[in-house]
C-alpha cells in the first residue's frame, strides 16, 4: 500500500522534472499580460490586470505599498530571486532575448561587479531625493519596460487595431474603433529606442548583465536572496566538471572551480538544473531528492524528447482560402489608404493644426495633487499616457520633469467624467479619485486671449467655448460697459436700451467654476493658437 510519505515523494520528483517549465510558463503569463495592460486603450486590461503593475517592486516601493513590499520580501526569502525571473517584465524580455540567441555553451562565469551595482542603487536613490523620478525611472526595470512597449509596441497595436476596424467597418460591424496613431513624444521614443538596443545587446551576449549590474531592484532583492531559504544547490560530489551549468548560466553566477553559487545574482531560471546530468544540482534547502530520482527524472525527459521529432510538412492551402486571404489583405490596404487621405472637411480646405500655448504652469493630470508629488514620484512608466482615452497626456519635454505626463488640448479635452490616469497609475505620482472628485478637481483655469478671439477682431460671433464648457465657467457678454436689464434687455452705460444684435459678445471666465479640462481650449476655432487656453496650477484644488 502507497503512503502519503510515498505520494509526497513521488509529486517532489514531478515538480522538480517539471520546474523549469513551470517557471517558464509563469513568465510567459505575465510577460504578454502586463505588455497587453501597457498597449491596452480600452480599459479592458486594466479592469482584470492592473493589480500587476501594482506588484512590480519600485511602483510598490514609491507608492509605500507595505503589503506588496512584505510579500516580495517574503518570496524572495523562501525562493530567492524569483521575481526577477518571473514577476519582472524587463527580466522575462531579457531571458526572451538570450532564448532567440540559442547557442550553447555561450556564457562563463564572472565576479559580481560589487562597486557598480551599489552605485547604481545609490544613483537612483539620489535622483528620487532630488524630486527626478523621471531620472531614476530610467533604470527603473517596470519604468523602463513601459517605455519602450509605450513608444514602439503601443502605436503598431493601434495600428492593427485600426485595420480590424476598417475591415470590420466594411461588413458592418462596430466589433473594433478606430483610435488615432501619433508620435506623442520624439525624445522618449528616441530614448527608448536607445534602451532597448543597450539592454538587448547585453542579453544577446551575457544574459542578464543588466539585471545583475544596472538594475537596481536585482541589487536590492540580490541582498536578501542569499538568504532564501530554497535555493539551488550544487553537490560537489557528484559534479563531473562538465561545465554545463556554468556555460549555460544566463546570470553567470555559477563558479565550477570552487563549485559555488552566488545566489545574489542566480534568479532561479532552472537553466542549469535542465543542463545538470549528473544529478549534482537540485532547489531546495539541502539536497532533498536523491540522485538516483533525479538521474530517473533526467533519463526519462531524454527519451520523451527522443521519441520527438521535429518533421514538418507544408500544408496545402486551396484556392478558396487562399482567395479569402488575398481580399482580406486588398480591403485592408484599401481602408489604410481611405483612412489617410479622409479628412473633416471633406478634402477642400487645409486645416492648420493648433499648437500648444507657453503655459506659466504645466497642467498636471487630475488627482496628481500638485506639480512637486508628480515629480517626487513618477517614474515616467507612460502607462497614463497610454491609457487616456482623451489623447491630452503626453512625455514632458522640460529637464526636470522629462518624459513625466503633463496635459496638453491639442487633440483633445480631459473629460470630467474620466478618471482613467489616477486608476492605472502604480507609483502614487497620480493618487486614485472617483468620477464626482475628478469633475471638482481643478487642475488649472481658463485665460482668454483678446488678440486671437474671433469675435473680438473679425466681427463674427462664436461662442463655442462658452457653449462647450461642462462647469458653466464661460459666458458670452457684450464687449464694452452694457448691462443686462429684466427681460434680458441690454442697457448702455447710461442705461439707454441697445439693440443686442449690435453688440459684440466675448467670453468673460468665471475662474471660481472653472476645473481646467480645455474643452474650451480645444474647440476654439482660432489657428495657430487658441483664444482662450488653460493656464495649470502648481497644487491642485477641489471647488
Amino acid at each position: 500500500m502507497t503512503t502519503f510519505a510515498e505520494i509526497l515523494h513521488l509529486l517532489i520528483i514531478i515538480i522538480y522534472a517539471m520546474l523549469r517549465k513551470i517557471r517558464v510558463a509563469l513568465a510567459l503569463i505575465f510577460w504578454v499580460s502586463i505588455t497587453w495592460l501597457l498597449v491596452d486603450f480600452t480599459g479592458t486590461a486594466h479592469f482584470y490586470l492592473g493589480w500587476m503593475a501594482k506588484i512590480q517592486f519600485m511602483p510598490a516601493l514609491l507608492s509605500l505599498n507595505v503589503a506588496v513590499l512584505l510579500l516580495l520580501t517574503v518570496l524572495t526569502l523562501l525562493l530567492g530571486r524569483i521575481y526577477c525571473s518571473v514577476i519582472c517584465p524587463l527580466g522575462v524580455m531579457q531571458d526572451a532575448i538570450a532564448w532567440f540567441n540559442r547557442k550553447k555553451n555561450k556564457y562563463s562565469y564572472s565576479p559580481a561587479h560589487d562597486i557598480m551595482r551599489p552605485l547604481f542603487v545609490l544613483g537612483a536613490g539620489v535622483a528620487l531625493s532630488a524630486g527626478l523620478g523621471w531620472l531614476a525611472g530610467l533604470i527603473f526595470p517596470y519604468s523602463t519596460y513601459g517605455r519602450i512597449v509605450g513608444s514602439m509596441v503601443a502605436p503598431l497595436y493601434k495600428m492593427g487595431n485600426n485595420v480590424l476596424a476598417s475591415i470590420a467597418e466594411h461588413y458592418d460591424s462596430y466589433a473594433f474603433y478606430s483610435v488615432d496613431v501619433w508620435m506623442k513624444s520624439a525624445a522618449t521614443l528616441g530614448i527608448s529606442l536607445v534602451l532597448w538596443c543597450i539592454i538587448a545587446v547585453l542579453a544577446w551576449r551575457g544574459g542578464r548583465t543588466w539585471c545583475n549590474t544596472v538594475c537596481p531592484v536585482g541589487t536590492l532583492l540580490g541582498m536578501l536572496s542569499k538568504h532564501a531559504r530554497l535555493k539551488v544547490v550544487m553537490d560537489a560530489n557528484a559534479c563531473k566538471n562538465c561545465r554545463k551549468c556554468e556555460r549555460n548560466c544566463k546570470s553567470a553566477c555559477i563558479d565550477l572551480s570552487r563549485h559555488e553559487i552566488d545566489y545574489s545574482r542566480c534568479v532561479v531560471c532552472g537553466d542549469c538544473l535542465e543542463e545538470c546530468k549528473f544529478g549534482a544540482l537540485a532547489f531546495g534547502y539541502k539536497p532533498m531528492i536523491d540522485k538516483e530520482n533525479i538521474l530517473y527524472a533526467r533519463k526519462q525527459k531524454a527519451a520523451e524528447t527522443a521519441e520527438t521529432t521535429a518533421e514538418t510538412q507544408a500544408e496545402k492551402v486551396d484556392d478558396g482560402r487562399r482567395a479569402v486571404l488575398t481580399s482580406a489583405a486588398l480591403l485592408a490596404g484599401t481602408a489604410l489608404a481611405h483612412a489617410q487621405d479622409k479628412t473633416t472637411d471633406g478634402g477642400f480646405a487645409i486645416i492648420e493644426d493648433k499648437q500648444k500655448p507657453k503655459r506659466k504652469h504645466k497642467i498636471t493630470p487630475p488627482g496628481s495633487v500638485s506639480v512637486r508629488n508628480l515629480s517626487e514620484h513618477c517614474t515616467a512608466c507612460q502607462l497614463c499616457i497610454d491609457s487616456c482615452p482623451n489623447d491630452v497626456l503626453r512625455p514632458n519635454g522640460s529637464l526636470k520633469n522629462f518624459m513625466q505626463p503633463e496635459v496638453s488640448y491639442e487633440r483633445g479635452y480631459c473629460r470630467p467624467e474620466c478618471n482613467r490616469c489616477s486608476q492605472v497609475c502604480p507609483t502614487g505620482a497620480i493618487l486614485p479619485i472617483t468620477v464626482e472628485e475628478r469633475s471638482s478637481t481643478q487642475v488649472g483655469h481658463a485665460v482668454w486671449v483678446r488678440e486671437n478671439c474671433i469675435p473680438a477682431n473679425e466681427d463674427k460671433p462664436c461662442g463655442n467655448c462658452a457653449r462647450h464648457c461642462p462647469t458653466g465657467a464661460i459666458q458670452m457678454l457684450p464687449d464694452g460697459n452694457y448691462h443686462q436689464g429684466d427681460h434680458g434687455r441690454w442697457f448702455d452705460a447710461q442705461n439707454q436700451p441697445v439693440d443686442w444684435q449690435s453688440l459684440h459678445f466675448i467670453p468673460v471666465v468665471n475662474e471660481e467654476k472653472c476645473i481646467g479640462c480645455g474643452a474650451c481650449e480645444y474647440v476654439c476655432p482660432s489657428r495657430p493658437f487658441s483664444a482662450i487656453y488653460v493656464e495649470g496650477h502648481e497644487v491642485q484644488k477641489e471647488i
